[in-house]
């Protein structure tokens, strides 16, 4: 089995569960590995976000800069270093109308020994038929 075919049947780090087989997650094939492997764009804002969040896990800033709205990408991308990513969970997804959308979800990872959790809504706008992430207020970002 190559590499990619095993990355591709492991869970999806967005925790996304199949419907089909109760609490039991995704494979990132199945999940998040289509739209960063450009099969097809996210169907909907929270899929965008999940991608996101799993780009964040693999380190893929191609992913996370392709998918950032132009007007507030940033120049460039830097990650924690040392980060360690524990959980995705999405607590609300709200479609504002056809083209925007909004995300609220806390990530929660572990850098430098201490836990830090993430809690943002985060902004999305379709444009040409692809989801983009605008920006994202922080409800609170505190190390534990």
């Amino acid at each position: 089995m190559t590499l990619l075919a095993r990355d591709s049947a492991s869970p999806c780090p967005c925790g996304r569960l199949d419907p089909r087989a109760r609490a039991r997650p995704l494979a990132f094939g199945q999940c998040c590995g289509r739209w960063l492997g450009g099969d097809a764009p996210a169907p909907d804002a929270e899929s965008l976000m999940r991608s996101r969040y799993s780009a964040f896990v693999r380190e893929d800033a191609a992913w996370l800069r392709a998918t950032w709205h132009a007007s507030t990408r940033p120049a460039e991308l830097d990650f924690e270093p040392g980060a360690r990513w524990l959980g995705l969970e999405v607590r609300r997804h709200c479609l504002i109308d056809a083209d925007h959308a909004e995300v609220e979800f806390v990530a929660r990872y572990r850098v430098a020994g201490q836990a830090v959790r993430l809690h943002e809504t985060s902004r999305f706008v379709r444009e040409g038929g692809h989801w983009f992430y605008v920006d994202g207020a922080q409800h609170e970002r505190a190390r534990k």
